[in-house]
């Protein structure tokens, strides 16, 4: 399966994606980038007959085409230094290249050397020296560097990383930093469907570096699934923006903008197959903030979890369901956690709400309680045992900071 970061893997993590995603049929999810398609301004040959089109000699910031219809000619000043250019020229200082280095074993003589596995996007958001990207772009490298506007290539340190919503944080010498190669974060939660997105990062690679695309805001809140790079398995369930942005390999970790040049979106992800375009997923800017300010903090991020693990209920064969009246909620597999199993809660228990909110799924559950509440807090859990209702008092645990067993038999819930 294609990597936007570059890199091409096989077919375990697209039917991973294509099982998480459920009813879309025939589609991949792929890990890496964003971008965007672009913003074309044409005259239809219907309107008539272009006569000419001309620079301004007076004013190169202006292109002047006129086209006649009938026996009317008109002109058109079209603007080329115009929203977009300027938020680009403020974004752009602050887009970096992120090289995966890893101990590969070399092909012409004995031995392994470092050699170059993957190229993602980043984005500069201190004068520190501190830069996020996607996860996936940095998972399994023996050693970080970064591309600065100004290619020059510098060591990283890894800071911390967080697999459960693929954002990492790196750091390079403040030195290297200046003040206008900061990126200034916008608002995700004031985004509306059809507002300019607008993509910067280094499809296909370096050689491509600071490409820029742009579209609009398809929709401010999609759920898609987070997967883990090196198992293929699935951690969870993200609310993400969906873009119209045309995503090419290499703008992970990249930066979505608004009109104003502020990023709003680290671009992560898309839907690949025959039949679909333009369908692009960034994680919202907000989320990015609290996620980048625990891993600055601790170098992990702390998810509220249950302590269970499960699958959808609906995503159960028929004759292997429990015996209970809803057709709804989370089967449990098995309770993981110290109070999750202190709270009494058993394997073909069918969860049905948390506090009172009902809970549909899996991606149901894991939304409440990424986005409700904290590892510590103690939630009211109705659940099903057959016939009868319960409902039991469990204490939130921590999301383990790496992956999930292989052979559980369920996925992984929280």
């Amino acid at each position: 399966m294609e990597r936007h970061d570059g890199s091409f893997h096989g077919e375990k993590r697209s039917n991973a994606a294509m099982k998480a995603i459920g009813k879309w049929v025939g589609v991949a999810v792929l890990s890496a980038a964003v971008g965007s398609g672009v913003t074309a301004i044409s005259i239809p040959h219907s309107a008539g007959q272009l006569a000419s089109i001309g620079s301004s000699l007076t004013n190169p910031k202006f292109v002047t085409a006129s086209y006649q219809v009938g026996s009317s000619k008109q002109v058109v000043n079209l603007q080329i230094n115009d929203a977009i250019v300027q938020a680009v020229k403020k974004a752009t200082p602050s887009v970096v290249g992120v090289i995966n280095l890893q101990n590969m074993q070399n092909p012409y003589g004995n031995g392994s050397s470092l050699q170059e596995a993957a190229v993602g996007s980043g984005v500069i958001f201190s004068p520190l020296g501190y830069i996020v990207t996607n996860n996936h772009v940095v998972e399994g490298a023996n050693k970080v560097q970064v591309v600065l506007n100004q290619n020059k290539r510098v060591d990283a340190t890894v800071v911390g990383t967080d697999p459960y919503t693929d954002l990492a944080v790196l750091k390079v010498p403040s030195s290297d930093i200046q003040p206008q190669n900061v990126a200034t974060f916008g608002d995700s939660a004031t985004l509306q469907a059809g507002e300019p997105a607008i993509a910067i990062g280094n499809p296909a690679g370096l050689q491509f570096s600071d490409t820029v695309t742009s579209g609009v805001i398809s929709a401010t809140q999609r759920t898609m699934p987070v997967q883990d790079e090196a198992t293929g398995q699935t951690l969870g369930q993200e609310k993400v923006i969906q873009t119209d942005a045309a995503i090419n390999p290499g703008n992970s970790g990249g930066p979505l903008l608004n009109i104003l040049g502020q990023v709003i979106g680290i671009n992560s992800s898309k839907i690949v197959a025959q039949g679909f375009s333009g369908m692009g997923f960034a994680i919202p800017i907000n989320e990015v903030r609290s996620i980048v300010n625990q891993l600055l903090s601790t170098g992990h991020a702390a998810h509220a979890a249950l302590g269970i693990e499960g699958d959808s209920l609906a995503t159960i064969p028929s004759p292997y369901q429990p015996n209970v009246p809803v057709n709804y909620g989370v089967w449990v597999y098995k309770a993981d956690s110290t109070s999750a199993k202190a709270a009494g809660i058993q394997r073909d228990d069918v969860i049905v709400a948390v506090n009172g909110t009902k809970v549909t799924g899996v991606s149901s559950l894991q939304q409440l309680l990424s986005t409700n509440y904290k590892p510590g807090q103690t939630v009211a859990v109705t659940l099903y045992r057959g016939q009868k209702k319960l409902t039991v008092n469990v204490t939130l645990s921590n999301l383990p900071p790496l992956t999930l067993p292989s052979n559980s038999g369920g996925s992984v819930v929280g």
